[in-house]
């Protein structure tokens, strides 16, 4: 079992950041990503139709000899999750718990704010999973749906990033949170000027950070982690437009070159 690879699943290629989060902390460990870029966004989409899509992608990836899967994508990990771990008897891992755990842990306040696409904070997910682990926390939700066209044009660091973060975020910087949620995979991109608009008295929770320790935590638990001298493999998949999936991917993961292969797992 220790020899399978982790598998990852994501609407695009948001949850490269993810991927990106497990490389760095199980580097040994070989990673399937499949990214759902003919279906995409999920967020447009009906609960039936995300956890149809998210059952598709699943299946796809037991194909590959996965020994964990991570939803690597807020919708999915809000609207489908709980269906997905009972429909399939494996380690189910989502992006959203292993963040509100992380917040709830740092605030002093009680006062959180979690920035994500319009689904995800209209979803009212991360409010329950927040309430759920301290029901006296405020909770302060705040769609910010222009950070993804900036993260994938690698907008992230100029005076545009910066002026459309200082317009997004006033609200949250008026209701005094000490602690701000990335709730989307493609929002880490933009940690650098989202902390500079915030200021050092918020603490900034990465969700592709805490959902790699989690997925590290399940493996040591389950004595599953890879054992073995050098790097393990990485495999991509997309359902669509490999050559953009790739270009953007290099920015995403932080390193050399991306090979996408176009496959189809599900019908539209």
């Amino acid at each position: 079992m220790m020899q399978k690879a982790i598998g990852i699943f994501d609407s695009g290629v948001g949850g490269l950041t993810v991927s990106r989060e497990v490389i760095a902390r199980l580097p040994h460990e070989n990673i399937i990503y499949l990214g759902d870029t003919a279906r995409v966004p999920y967020g447009i989409r009906s609960p039936e139709t995300v956890t149809r899509y998210s059952f598709e992608n699943t299946r796809f990836l037991l194909k590959q000899e996965i020994k964990v899967l991570v939803v690597a994508c807020n919708t999915a990990s809000a609207v489908s999750l709980a269906a997905v771990k009972k429909e399939f008897p494996m380690p189910v891992i989502g992006v959203l718990e292993p963040g509100a755990r992380a917040a709830v842990a740092a605030t002093k306040s009680g006062r959180i704010g979690v920035i994500g696409t319009e689904a995800t904070i209209g979803s009212g997910a991360y409010e329950r999973a927040i309430k759920s682990l301290d029901p006296a926390a405020e909770f302060f939700g705040l769609a910010c749906p222009l950070f993804v066209p900036l993260a994938e044009e690698g907008w992230t660091d100029n005076e545009v990033a910066e002026l459309v973060s200082s317009v997004y975020l006033a609200p949250l910087r008026e209701k005094r949170i000490d602690t701000l949620v990335l709730g989307c995979t493609h929002y880490p991109l933009l940690k650098g000027v989202i902390e500079k608009v915030m200021g050092p008295g918020v603490a900034l929770i990465d969700s592709a950070v805490e959902t790699a320790a989690e997925v590290a935590d399940v493996l040591a638990k389950l004595n599953w982690v890879r054992q073995a001298p050098g790097p393990g493999t990485r495999k991509y998949f997309v359902t669509d437009s490999p050559a953009r999936f790739e270009r953007i991917g290099k920015r995403f993961l932080g390193d050399g070159a991306v090979t996408a292969e176009l496959v189809q797992v599900g019908g539209a």
